[in-house]
């Protein structure tokens, strides 16, 4: 039976021949199967030629099922190779939060500065100034902490959608202030990530890490200006041990930032002061834990955490982990474990006596005057 002659028959032509010739019954259904899979192979290869309408499609999907991230922004943040990564790895995956997967970069003109907004911009220029141009790169390549590690995770981000999903809640908001921007801006960067595995349930507070911040006085007042019920969870690590992982962290990404031991610690002094300060000032909504316990006593630490932003305990808060999978710790040291290592304790060892010695007498009386404001968990 040659199909493409049938083919050219009308429905009453075909119906007629079935009639008048019985044994064409027997090809009917054979001849309706063809006519309809070739109509479908036909509608797919539109549909699979037509990319632009199924971004738009996904785009109006998300739109119409837009979360309000409005929680408070628990913040963690002091000198860099201190444990905030850590931290905020543990946080991802609770149920009552959202963690925001890598440093926080909405400062300008430097990341840890707190971003300035006029109310009187346009929501565009706002959205400019906050975007973390990250995204675009974890979104192409995958995401993974250190850049010798082989492990990348899937990212799956649409910028162009949360452009849109921050204009749209702004337009919902009669009278804007200077918090609904950035509910704004976390409802839509939450809204854009496509595939994220924590995007359900009412969330309490959304956590993230941006190195120094802390120790810019104007950047945290400003913090604090747009969360007032905001937190700040800062991380002290002993110089001895903090100082290796500065020194072969600049050795890795070949800077030399700390590479000067008396100019290393004098941020690192810095650092700690500012600490003091803001908890001096900013009273229970500061929290100052020692990067030592969060090593070696990680589910005291974290209860307290669960605690002091008032959610339930999950065992989910003893694993790091990106997007619930589970992560490499972010050293500079060689290191092929996923989880905690207990060796980022006994750094100190790398050092000279006399490097130890310059450390002991730099941040002796600095050390012991953070140290009085730490939660204690022995």
């Amino acid at each position: 039976m040659n199909y493409k002659e049938i083919e050219k028959d009308t429905k009453e032509e075909v119906d007629k021949k079935v009639f008048i010739f019985p044994f064409f019954k027997k090809r009917r259904k054979k001849y309706r199967k063809h006519r309809e899979s070739k109509a479908r192979a036909k509608a797919l290869r539109t549909v699979f030629k037509d990319k632009k309408s199924h971004l738009l499609d996904l785009h109006r999907a998300c739109l119409g099922h837009v979360s309000p991230v409005t929680s408070p922004l628990a913040l963690i943040s002091q000198i860099q190779r201190s444990g905030g990564s850590l931290l905020s790895q543990l946080f991802d995956g609770h149920p009552e939060i959202h963690a925001h997967p890598h440093e926080l970069k909405i400062g300008n003109p430097k990341k840890y500065i707190w971003p300035q907004i006029n109310l009187s911009d346009s929501f565009e220029g706002w959205f400019d100034l906050l975007f973390e141009d990250t995204v675009i790169d974890h979104f192409e390549a995958g995401y993974k902490k250190m850049y010798q590690y082989k492990e990348v995770y899937p990212f799956i981000f649409l910028p162009s959608l949360q452009r849109k999903i921050f204009v749209k809640y702004l337009n919902s908001v009669e009278s804007i202030r200077l918090r609904d921007v950035f509910d704004a801006y976390m409802t839509s960067y939450f809204g854009a990530w496509i595939n994220n595995q924590n995007s359900i349930g009412e969330k309490k507070f959304v956590t993230a890490f941006t190195p120094r911040l802390a120790m810019v006085k104007d950047s945290i007042e400003s913090f604090f200006e747009v969360y007032p019920d905001g937190r700040l969870i800062s991380i002290i690590r002993d110089p001895k041990n903090w100082y290796p992982s500065a020194y072969r962290h600049d050795a890795v990404i070949k800077k030399d930032k700390y590479k000067d031991i008396r100019q290393a610690i004098d941020q690192w002094n810095e650092n700690a002061q500012s600490m003091v300060g803001n908890k001096e000032r900013y009273k229970d909504r500061v929290c100052i834990v020692r990067f030592e316990d969060l090593i070696s006593d990680t589910e005291s630490v974290m209860r307290f955490m669960a605690e002091f932003l008032d959610v339930e305990f999950d065992d989910v808060l003893l694993r790091p982990t990106f997007n619930k999978f589970s992560i490499k710790a972010n050293t500079s040291f060689n290191n092929a474990k996923h989880g905690i290592i207990n060796g980022t304790l006994s750094r100190y060892k790398t050092l000279r006596e006399e490097e130890l010695e310059i450390i002991e007498e730099m941040t002796r009386e600095t050390y012991s005057m953070v140290l009085q404001g730490v939660v204690k968990f022995q």
